[in-house]
This record gives structure tokens, sequence and C-alpha cells, in this order.
């Protein structure tokens, strides 16, 4: 099941920085971001077979619907120290992204056609 982890993070009056460091329970080994998406826009729409992601809006925000085969929930992202880790078999949709949001995703694995699927859960 998904979870929502708090980012290490450091403010004075010169700003906020964020670490993620030594919080994550996988190795990172894709990077990307999603950006530019209209507000009524889906994104998403699988799951994965041994993939791990960690969601953060660094800017803006969105929503990340998630179902994992027997409970659904939603989780609002909306501060670039929250961050949403979505197991492999979690069902995940991306929308409501405000115009200014960047989601970005650290995943455990490198693209890989064959991890996704792409049948929702039958209770969907």
């Amino acid at each position: 099941m998904s979870q929502i982890i708090t980012l290490p993070t450091v403010s004075d009056d010169r700003g906020s920085l964020t670490i993620i460091e030594k919080v994550l329970s996988f190795k990172v080994n894709r990077i990307y971001y999603i950006y530019n998406v209209n507000s009524n826009d889906i994104r998403g729409g699988h799951r994965h077979k041994t993939n791990i992601q960690a969601l953060i809006c660094v800017a803006g925000s969105c929503r990340i619907n998630l179902n994992n085969g027997s409970v659904k929930s939603e989780v609002i992202l909306d501060n670039p120290n929250k961050c949403l880790i979505v197991e492999p078999e979690d069902w995940h949709t991306m929308d409501n992204f405000s115009k200014d949001a960047v989601l970005l995703v650290l995943a455990s694995e490198y693209y890989d056609a064959s991890d996704y699927i792409d049948k929702p859960y039958s209770n969907q």
C-alpha cells in the first residue's frame, strides 16, 4: 500500500532546501518529471510488476488516485517536502494538475514496457 513520507527540509531566511537522502527504501534508477498538463487531463492509468515510485510535486499541486485491489484512496501532493511512495501493486492515476505543477518521479527500475500492467482492478 502506498504511503506518504515527509522529506527532511531545512529552512531559513534564504529559503528552503529539501533533502532526498537515506529516506527511500529503494535505489533510484530512473528520474523523470511531468509538467504542462491540462487540469482536466489524466496521467498514469497503470500499475507495475516490480517498479516502486516516489512522487513529489515540486511545484504546484496535483491529485494521485490509488487502488491496490482492495483499498482505494487519493492523495493531494501540494508541498515539495511531501513524498508519496507508490508500490508496484498500486494502480495509479494523476489528475487535477495546477497550471504550474511539476510532478517529479523517482523510480526503482529503468523503463521496461513489460513491467506495466494496464488492466485495472475489477473494483475500479
